[in-house]
């Protein structure tokens, strides 16, 4: 998985007296940032004098040995080398970035009795939090921190939430069943290199509860809705006494909590009626005012008025104003209308009943005398 607390190291091979530079393992995964101790040691025939040890890396020159990586020495820097008269050789990597090959190379006091030691291969790899983004409510999600190559020990995995360590050190991490304390921003890390942990990762969790609406009393059921208030109203699709809902006729959120949320809905008109004044008796050439009403959002943008048995409107406007004859004296309706849909409202009388009762009162008496 990851570098621990200690460093990485590795047992070198005695074969007596004969020289040999081997590495166990050869293969070494370490994580970006981290420091890395390559230890070993080395045998060499009686009768030869070592006159140099020094790590080279690829690529360089077999022949010339060139150029040299690293020789023993008092630096302090990032690349550091020592060698011991016991023959024990050791190359520190600090803040390891890059992948490479690395050699020790022992020259003696014969030219031709040199020695190359086997590539220790170093792999370096990142932490990454790897995850669905989005998970339901009551359901599973499982975090995995994962690496590009199999780190060479095996570590203790840390796992952050919002910044703090969480109880559990397992990989992966399994979140089962899923509620709204779950979602968060994720991190992990590797003991001994929490300052190195993996970019974060946001972990959603979406939910389905049913919601009234009070502008319009509709029971809505919506779903998947994110459990943040900073999150504008998001769904596919939302079902309104049976029927699909056009997501385009939701507005805004009003308000939103963990259970329940209030919304701006978009409708067409209804709830159309038209009132008159005055509502008293209506008698020959007075005016009486047409007034029509409608819940819409948005609001009504155009009122038309009809009178019954005819094609055409008569007049336009949220009122209409009728001088009594017996001509314009019937029932009239209004239709309203928005970008979401038109609604015809009830037919209302204004016929002459007062002046009809004069009438036949004058041709009651008329009769009498």
């Amino acid at each position: 998985f990851s570098p621990s607390s200690s460093p990485t190291l590795l047992q070198a091979l005695p074969f007596g007296t004969k020289l040999s530079v081997m590495y166990n393992p050869t293969k070494i995964c370490v994580l970006k940032g981290s420091t890395v101790f390559i230890n070993d040691s080395y045998t060499y025939p009686a009768g030869l004098e070592v006159k140099e040890e020094f790590w080279v890396k690829e690529p360089f020159d077999r022949e010339q040995d060139t150029p040299v990586y690293c020789k023993p020495t008092k630096d302090s820097g990032t690349v550091q080398c020592y060698v011991d008269k016991q023959q024990k050789f050791s190359l520190k990597l600090i803040n390891v970035t890059k992948e490479d090959d690395y050699y020790f190379r022992i020259k003696t006091n014969v030219i031709e009795q040199k020695w190359l030691g086997d590539p220790v291969k170093i792999s370096v790899t990142e932490l990454l939090v790897n995850t669905f983004l989005e998970v339901i409510e009551r359901e599973a999600a499982i975090l995995t921190c994962t690496t590009t190559c199999s780190l060479t020990d095996s570590p203790t995995c840390i796992w952050y939430k919002n910044g703090r360590p969480l109880s559990s050190n397992t990989n992966p991490l399994h979140l089962q069943p899923v509620s709204s304390e779950d979602a968060g921003s994720y991190m992990c890390a590797v003991g001994g290199y929490e300052h190195l942990p993996s970019p974060a990762q946001t972990l959603t969790v979406r939910y389905e509860f049913t919601m009234l609406v009070s502008l319009y009393d509709y029971l809505i059921i919506a779903k998947f809705i994110p459990l943040s208030s900073s999150v504008h109203f998001s769904v596919k699709t939302l079902v309104m006494v049976g029927q699909l809902y056009n997501i385009s006729r939701i507005k805004d959120v009003i308000f939103i909590s963990s259970h329940s949320l209030i919304l701006w809905v978009l409708d067409p008109p209804k709830n159309v009626l038209v009132s008159i004044r005055p509502s008293s008796e209506i008698v020959g050439d007075s005016s009486v005012t047409l007034t029509c009403s409608s819940d819409a959002n948005p609001p009504v943008q155009n009122y038309a008025w009809f009178k019954e048995g005819g094609t055409s409107s008569v007049g336009s406007g949220q009122t209409y104003n009728i001088t009594i004859s017996s001509n314009s004296s019937g029932w009239y309706y209004c239709v309203v209308q928005n970008e979401h849909g038109m609604l015809k409202s009830a037919s209302i009388d204004a016929d002459l009943k007062g002046e009809t009762d004069r009438q036949l009162c004058f041709i009651f008496h008329s009769s009498v005398h």
